[in-house]
């Protein structure tokens, strides 16, 4: 055994154990706690001390306490991610150089930033092939960081610097010609730089061409140019549809081309054949997916079981990604580095080549497709009595879209699904209304989430919609859920390694915040551990058909927490789930695949299964798929944000209705009915008063007239601006707010607003109260 292991299992301990066995429950001292932080492998979240300590109820709160108190005392660090550490350990995820290589031949590094006060920490390289591969010594990189002793850590690459400085210093943006040369204005809201591009480096760019660029380094010739730039390359033309989803994709760094290694590995599998598989092609199973898919990744059977009247047997079968995606190979490290495809209007961004997305792992009609399947039997309550998992090889019956099915059910069965009805439709409605009573019954969250859809035809955007919501979505959403919970209850009978899905509750600052905020509406919220999915669905019950509806769902959204994943389970919150995993979508999911290589292994299905490593490395993979799930879905938000922006901009000056969708202290975020589009109303544009930012009641108040602006009022406003190449959208306001009594203050502290321009990503990044002058006029020029 090698050192870095021998430490692992010296340091491998449970850390609420003491040396007489497990300490016993109760608030700790300062010092157990800070000894506590010293010796855990890595920063620990408020929750996951208190269950070390076996806390509960009031403990918590005094935790709290006493964790504010330590770090103020300094015997704790606090994070941005809200997570405690000893003060002189490192951050989760740092800088790092490779200073040389160990008498075990493995990498070793030092913190390129070290503020402690002791000796620097040592830090041992993993994944040797890996490692081999990305760096060498005297490279610096990004890592994630597992403290292992107090001055060591082990440390997996995440990317070289020299990738990572690419990323942040090359820039999106539109050129503009200027006196031979040119500037280039970035796309980033929140870059208000402008670039200088000297002659010799625009090359064939004209006005409002989409470029890529890179600072130039200082040079005599260009004494007073401010941010000298070249160009890197030109994306596009101005006013082309497709630009739009370029930006985010350059701006958030997705990874676009794939190696060569990856698309050669793809291009040389063929398709499976039987042998080692169940023969699963006289079920007729069937994909059920948008119109605009163009892959297929799971399919679904029901029918009612035969020796047990009342029951159902259930088929959920998902392409078998980790039969070709073998680990360490160029397409699994290329799919770990995307951790997820990337969807948009006009394009995706996929995790696998287009070789297995959409050919050998989608599950295309009429053709063998090798897949992992999962047999399920419920009851008339939909209880999970029994699961199958098989490696198997299926044969796709049709390819239907959501549309077609909810046609067929409505009594408009067409010439695909006419044939399908009586064996394979109806008995898949029959057997979802089981698991729809049974999720109403658990009390899974009811929440709405309003979704956007742009509308692209042939190269133009036609129109922004809501995207809708048919009973077939939900049908296949209930039979994934239920093959998900099948794949964790498996793994975890088999105590075997698990990416789970997990959904914490609210946070308690926040729902504590949620729960005052609702008193004064007469909702009773429960306290902390008390608090259950079903009281929320309670609340939005009882909401329904009042004035104060969509305000109260709008909080209700607001303080739930965000869905991770892990190999520590804590349960769904949302779902109402004390087990879940992802199991169904591995063509665009790398957790996905992880579950399905531990069935693979744990099941003795052959080639393709979990290693040794991949399962001792679990928690850093989870934390990667978990950033580049957010990257993703902040990439998406944006480029919707982009479209909106440019379907609005042939309506300025336009009036719309909408209702106040977010109150900072700069202004009014208002969504649109038709559109769903969102954009600020800045403070400026208000009536003129004193604007004090009340947190607790999401409100702006007039602090002379009393005037209040508040979340999910309805409001009318005018469009002032759309930009689509920065997707702001900026509104002056006509009508909406109540009249009130006057304020008492409050509210933070005070200062002038000195007008200027706004829009969506500053409010978002500026958080507090404060005072602020509306301007003369606004929002009273136009009344209905």
């Amino acid at each position: 055994m090698n050192q870095r292991n021998s430490r692992r299992n010296k340091n491998g301990n449970n850390n609420n154990n003491q040396e007489g066995g497990k300490r016993p429950p109760g608030l700790p001292t300062k010092e157990e706690l800070q000894k506590f932080l010293q010796e855990a492998d890595g920063p620990q979240h408020k929750r996951d001390i208190a269950h070390a300590f076996g806390l509960k109820g009031q403990e918590k709160t005094q935790l709290r306490r006493l964790l504010r108190e330590l770090t103020e005392e300094g015997g704790a660090a606090r994070d941005r991610t809200r997570t405690y550490k000893a003060p002189d350990a490192l951050p989760e995820r740092a800088l790092i150089e490779i200073i040389g290589i160990d008498g075990d031949g493995e990498l070793r590094a030092k913190p390129v930033e070290w503020h402690g006060k002791g000796p620097v920490p040592i830090i041992y390289v993993l994944d040797k092939k890996r490692s081999e591969s990305y760096v060498s010594p005297g490279d610096k990189i990004l890592a994630s960081l597992k403290r292992i002793d107090k001055l060591e850590y082990e440390a997996k690459i995440l990317k070289a610097v020299d990738a990572a400085k690419e990323e942040i210093t090359r820039v999106v943006g539109t050129f503009k010609p200027y006196k031979g040369g040119g500037y280039v204005y970035p796309t980033d809201k929140k870059n208000r730089e402008e670039y200088f591009i000297p002659e010799e480096h625009i090359g064939k760019c004209a006005e409002g061409d989409l470029v890529l660029i890179e600072p130039l380094p200082p040079s005599s010739k260009l004494p007073r140019a401010k941010n000298p730039a070249r160009i890197v390359e030109r994306l596009g033309k101005k006013d082309d549809v497709k630009l739009i989803s370029l930006i985010s994709i350059h701006s958030h760094g997705i990874p676009t081309e794939f190696p060569k290694a990856a698309i050669d590995e793809a291009e040389g599998y063929k398709e499976p054949e039987l042998a080692g598989r169940e023969d699963l092609r006289n079920i007729p199973l069937v994909t059920i997916d948008g119109a605009d898919a163009r892959d297929f990744d799971d399919a679904v059977y029901a029918e009612p079981d035969k020796e047990h009247p009342g029951h159902w047997h259930l088929v959920v079968a998902i392409a078998d990604v980790s039969y070709y995606v073998r680990p360490g190979s160029p397409l699994d490290n290329e799919a770990f580095k995307r951790g997820n495809s990337t969807y948009f209007a006009d394009r995706v961004v996929p995790m696998l080549p287009e070789r297995l997305s959409n050919d050998l792992c989608s599950l295309r009609p009429l053709v063998n497709r090798a897949c992992l399947a999962v047999h399920m039997y419920i009851d008339g309550d939909a209880k999970l009595l029994k699961y199958r998992f098989t490696r198997g090889l299926m044969k796709s019956a049709a390819r239907l879209t959501y549309e077609q099915v909810q046609e067929a059910q409505d009594g408009a069965p067409g010439e695909l699904t006419a044939p399908l009805m009586d064996n394979v439709i109806k008995p898949l409605y029959k057997a979802y209304a089981v698991l729809k009573r049974a999720r109403e019954l658990r009390g899974a969250l009811e929440l709405d989430l309003p979704e956007r859809k742009a509308i692209i035809k042939e190269g133009k955007l036609t129109d922004i919609v809501p995207r809708q919501r048919l009973a077939s979505h939900q049908l296949i959403e209930e039979f994934m859920i239920l093959a998900n919970v099948a794949a964790a209850l498996a793994l975890e009978d088999k105590k075997a390694p698990c990416v789970y899905r997990i959904h914490d509750k609210p946070a308690f600052d926040r729902l504590e915040a949620t729960r005052e905020f609702l008193k004064e509406f007469g909702y009773s919220l429960p306290k902390g551990d008390e608090l259950r999915p079903s009281n929320i669905n309670h609340i939005l019950k009882a909401s329904m058909g009042r004035e104060d509806k969509d305000l109260i769902h709008t909080i209700l959204l607001r303080t739930q927490s965000q869905a991770i994943y892990s190999p520590d389970n804590i349960g769904h919150f949302g779902l109402a789930l004390a087990k879940y995993a992802h199991f169904t979508s591995p063509i665009r999911r790398y957790a996905d695949l992880l579950v399905h290589r531990s069935l693979t292994r744990t099941y003795k299905f052959g080639e393709g299964g979990l290693t040794d490593d991949e399962a001792q490395d679990l928690n850093n993979a989870c934390e990667h798929i978990s950033f580049t799930e957010r990257r993703s879905m902040i990439a998406e938000r944006d480029v919707m944000d982009r479209f909106t922006a440019q379907y609005l901009s042939i309506n300025v000056g336009k009036e719309f209705k909408g209702r106040i969708s977010g109150v900072t202290r700069f202004g009014l975020f208002v969504n649109l009915e038709h559109s769903g589009a969102d954009g600020i109303v800045p403070i400026r544009s208000l009536p003129r008063d004193y604007y004090v930012h009340d947190e607790k009641r999401h409100a702006l108040v007039g602090k002379d007239s009393g005037r209040t602006f508040r979340l999910a009022d309805t409001v009318m406003v005018r469009l002032v601006e759309a930009d689509a190449m920065r997707g702001s959208t900026v509104f002056e306001l006509l009508e909406g707010g109540s009249q009130g009594m006057p304020s008492g203050g409050g509210g933070g502290g005070r200062r002038r607003h000195k007008g200027g321009g706004f829009d969506r990503q500053q409010a978002r990044d500026k958080r507090g109260g404060g005072g602020y002058r509306g301007k003369r006029g606004g929002g009273d020029k136009k009344r209905r």
